[in-house]
């Protein structure tokens, strides 16, 4: 058992070492060191001494991780930040208790999966940054996606972590053992190395797996994504910089119209700008829907145009058709807190004027939409909602054959920070190969991608510039095993992990009735953890 000091210390370890599994350092195998530092942080803690050790790794894992929402507001980015450390703080008291099973690197890996569960829906609606499977765009263990969704991973993910601590926590046990009999310290090291060997093979076997659902004959179509690029300035008059961003996807447009028409572009079946392409609603604004309809007519082909709506106040993925106008609307469902919508509103009015640059909440959409652009159908998700499982997959399950991510990076970027852009890419780029489709990702400022079904990057810009993408991507119909699971393996996972609670609390608090001495004497705390033999 470590010390106190020796166990913050630890914890601080983990939480930095969660961090750097995600985007911009990504080095994903520090996704299983995360959770293998907490369970040795945690290993005969109190249950007050547990809620230490969570927030210890909470602060190291969040604070880093969210540091971008610092260019909204320092307020915003200690909101996020504290609610979700609070969150892993509490819940490292339970799983200081799944401590005490025999099977608790099994628990233990599931009340990862709880967890996040609850950061997915609370607070203010629920903020899904730094889950565990979404460190692994591009890792051996990306495949798992497609087979039990992303909480399966998640899952993966945390047992080969918690199956290190068992051999590390092992080794420590028989190195006293050794001096006894050797034979017995070398099988109790055996047991935990096979079940680290096992954890981490089953994790990485995701190449493996039969996921690919390409076929013969999958029709194919040319999309392109359009990152018209922003002014960085934060001074610039809202209507100036409204103009201007949708003068510059316009321009941009044109530009690639101009090389499709010289022979060096492939002409697109459809063009993707991003979220906030236009902060103005076209419909009421002559000048932005004059300069929408000239890059329309440029390019000749349906552009899907993320606009700001009236009455009331909506972010919109719009499609427009040439010769048309817009057609048909997506309304985003899950709205951004602290940007879209402004909690404890009137609270932060006594202490900062963000409320009065966004006076009025956004209204949120209900329904998913399909875009219908011949053979093509776009399901569309707008920003941080490509975080939400539900919401992608009601695109699919919809019918669409082609994902799309409008997003609008520019505020989180103006520090030349990259954690945000990167990370939503991964999520992205998770989301291509849990339900086997290509994805289109367009911002503003970068980073933009195209992304195969296999979560591959077909092509991508950098920051802060103007560029056009063009890829030949498939539009496949069928559905992945986790798209017919749905939300199973989440319920299965969370549900055995508060069973396990459960009986570890029952036991828990059996033990102490057992110990409890004379009525003038304090109570005994919890008792050391008692891992797996």
């Amino acid at each position: 058992m470590l010390r106190t000091w020796q166990a913050v210390a630890v914890a601080l370890a983990g939480g930095l070492a969660l961090d750097a599994a995600f985007p911009p350092i990504g080095f994903w195998p520090l996704a299983a060191a995360g959770p293998a530092l907490l369970v040795l942080a945690l290993w005969g803690r109190s249950l007050r001494g547990s809620f230490v050790i969570g927030l210890a790794f909470g602060l190291a894992f969040f604070v880093p991780l969210l540091s971008w929402v610092l260019n909204v507001a320092w307020y915003a980015w200690a909101a996020l930040a504290g609610a979700d450390t609070l969150i892993l703080a509490v819940a490292a008291i339970g799983q200081r208790l799944l401590l005490r099973l025999r099977p608790w690197p099994l628990a233990v890996a599931g009340w990862w999966v709880a967890v996040e569960s609850l950061r997915d829906r609370w607070p203010y609606g629920g903020f899904p940054w730094g889950r565990l499977v979404m460190s692994q765009a591009g890792a051996p263990t990306q495949n798992w996606v497609a087979v039990g969704g992303p909480y399966l991973l998640t899952f993966l993910i945390a047992l080969a972590g918690t199956c290190l601590a068992w051999l590390i926590l092992g080794s420590s046990r028989s190195r006293a053992s050794r001096r006894a009999l050797a034979g017995r310290a070398l099988a109790g090291r055996a047991l935990p190395a096979a079940g680290l060997v096992g954890a981490a093979g089953l994790a990485l076997a995701g190449p493996l797996l039969p996921v690919d659902g390409g076929a013969p004959h999958t029709p194919t179509a040319e999309v392109a994504a359009v990152q018209g690029n922003v002014p960085r300035a934060r001074n610039l008059p809202d209507l100036l910089r409204a103009d201007t961003v949708t003068a510059n996807h316009t321009a941009a447009t044109r530009q690639l119209a101009a090389r499709v028409r010289a022979g060096t572009a492939a002409a697109p079946d459809v063009v993707i700008w991003p979220e906030n392409s236009t902060d103005q609603d076209p419909r009421a604004n002559p000048y932005v829907y004059a300069t929408i309809t000239q890059a329309v007519s440029a390019i000749n082909r349906p552009i899907l145009v993320g606009a700001i709506l009236q009455d009331p106040t909506r972010n919109a993925g719009q499609l427009w058709r040439p010769g048309v106008g817009p057609v048909q609307d997506y309304v985003k469902r899950q709205l951004v807190p602290f940007g879209e919508t402004i909690p404890l509103r009137s609270f932060l009015n006594h202490l900062t004027s963000l409320p009065s640059l966004q006076p009025v909440d956004f209204t949120a959409g209900h329904k998913a939409v399909v875009f219908h652009v011949g053979k093509i159908r776009i399901g569309d998700v707008i920003c941080y909602e490509v975080g939400f499982d539900g919401l992608v997959s009601s695109e699919v399950a919809a019918g669409a054959n082609l994902l799309t991510m409008q997003t609008n990076d520019a505020d989180f970027e103006l520090d030349g920070q990259t954690g945000e852009t990167l990370q939503q890419l991964a999520m992205a780029r998770i989301r291509a190969v849990e339900h086997d489709r290509a994805v289109v990702v367009s911002s503003t400022t970068g980073v933009s991608a195209i992304i195969a079904p296999d979560g591959r990057l077909i092509a991508r810009t950098g920051l802060w510039e103007r560029a056009e993408l063009e890829a030949r991507v498939p539009l496949r119909t069928g559905t992945t095993l986790a798209d017919r699971l749905g939300g199973w393996p989440e319920v299965v996972l969370t549900g055995a992990t508060l069973a396990a609670l459960a009986w570890a609390l029952a036991g828990a608090i059996a033990e102490r009735r057992r110990r409890r001495t004379p009525a003038d004497a304090p109570p005994a705390d919890v008792p050391a953890a008692a891992g797996p033999s």
